[in-house]
């Protein structure tokens, strides 16, 4: 599904959830139904556009997809590398004869080709246009098969291309060369027609599965910006809450993977609120025990809509725990001191800053130095982890904070490189 449709079916969904005057489990349901199939599911088809009436009324509906109690399941194969699916291959290979016999072997198949005689066009190539599947040579110019294996699996933007590999060179020492190096399948010359077509039809199949993931979380980030649209004045708070809870893991020595779940749960933190009623969310007077009741059931709501989602599991607990109190006197589950979870504590931190040095509808934004004192005080009370209060004001205090941006917090990182191409590109993806 292009960007611009996953975005438009999340301002449609929050539309029609903004309509309602009361908490919408059923829309929790049915992400939870929704992605407990595609994770119980082998492979996920392309159906997640039946939302909002975007899918084909000919093909096959929802329910024929996935196995049912006292039914037979749909036939996922065809469905994802179907004949509606043009796969680019990019074959590489410096002899002519070669990307030809190739060719001919794959094209009853609805397949794209692109072609290249050394690496570093493969790789450029790899840049700019989008792959499916690489079939590469053990012995290219410029560079081995397996160095180029590396480089693509290294790079985060073609990490998860499939290729297959293919070599004249007999041993066995070879095949382990090239599947350590990042190879997904090996495949010794002379090659039979029937088991290249067989391997990588089973390679493209494996690949929709990923891309039908990649794309249910990019729904998710999508729903989340949509929460955020709802209110003019928390504009761009999803994307300082990312920057700013990143900064506070690097100064703690966080893992990436940590990091990572930092900037996502920054934006994915309070998505629970797009089952809370728009008087109750953007009311100007004080919220009633009522209210407020539903208020607080946007942390179990946000947990309930991801939780299907593996991919997010460090997120979770933000979701959850991030209105948690130090003093075990917040919620949803009164947790306190440490067995509030780390991550969920840091975002806790930035984000009352946030919230404090931004314009709401019930107040004007406060500078920076009266923030950090309400924050000081709050943990001199009990209310906040003082540890991270401070390392906080030491961090804000050479920069503020409302400052900083994703590119900058990634050159701290001794994994620099690494983790700004993946803040930038998880930024570039929630802003599609």
């Amino acid at each position: 599904m292009a960007a611009h449709k996953i975005a438009n079916v999340a301002a449609s969904l929050a539309a029609n959830l903004t309509k309602s005057a009361s908490v919408d489990a059923d829309f929790g349901e049915g992400i939870e139904n929704a992605d407990n199939a595609l994770v119980s599911s082998s492979f996920i088809g392309p159906q997640r556009g039946a939302i909002n009436g975007m899918s084909n009324p000919d093909g096959p509906q929802a329910g024929d997809l996935f196995q049912t109690a006292g039914g037979l399941s749909f036939h996922w194969e065809d469905e994802l590398v179907g004949q509606d699916k043009t796969c680019t291959i990019l074959i590489v290979d410096s002899l002519e004869i070669n990307r030809r016999l190739l060719k001919a072997m794959l094209k009853s198949g609805n397949y794209r080709f692109l072609e290249a005689k050394r690496a570093t066009e493969a790789l450029a190539i790899m840049e700019s246009d989008k792959v499916d599947l690489v079939v590469l040579d053990l012995m290219i110019p410029e560079m081995s098969g397996p160095e180029f294996c590396r480089k693509v699996k290294n790079n985060r933007k073609t990490k998860l291309v499939p290729i297959l590999m293919l070599t004249s060179v007999q041993g066995v020492e070879n095949e382990i060369q090239g599947i350590d190096s990042g190879a997904d399948e090996y495949l010794t010359k002379p090659l039979h027609p029937a088991v290249v077509r067989s391997r990588i039809r089973a390679m493209l199949r494996n690949k929709a599965a990923v891309d039908s993931l990649e794309e249910a979380e990019n729904i998710l980030f999508a729903l989340a910006q949509a929460v955020e649209s709802r209110d003019e004045y928390t504009a761009g708070h999803c994307e300082r809450l990312a920057n700013y809870s990143v900064a506070m893991g690097m100064a703690l020595g966080l893992s990436r993977t940590e990091l990572l779940a930092l900037y996502r749960g920054g934006f994915l933190h309070d998505i629970g609120k797009i089952c809370v009623p728009d008087r109750i969310l953007h009311g100007i007077n004080s919220l009633t025990e009522e209210e407020w009741a539903i208020m607080r059931t946007h942390t179990i709501e946000g947990e309930r809509i991801c939780k299907r989602m593996k991919s997010l599991a460090l997120v979770l607990p933000i979701i959850r725990s991030h209105h948690e109190r130090w003093d075990g006197k917040g919620y949803p589950d009164k947790l306190a001191g440490e067995d509030i979870p780390l991550l969920a504590r840091i975002m806790q931190t930035v984000d009352i800053y946030d919230a404090l040095t931004t314009a709401r509808t019930y107040k004007p934004a406060m500078p920076h130095e009266q923030a950090v004192q309400i924050l000081m005080a709050e943990a001199a009370k009990g209310w906040r982890d003082p540890d991270l209060v401070a390392l906080f004001v030491n961090i804000s205090s050479s920069a503020p904070m409302v400052e900083m941006r994703s590119a900058e917090l990634a050159t701290e990182c001794t994994d620099s490189d690494n983790l700004k191409t993946s803040l930038q590109n998880m930024g570039r993806e929630v802003n599609k």
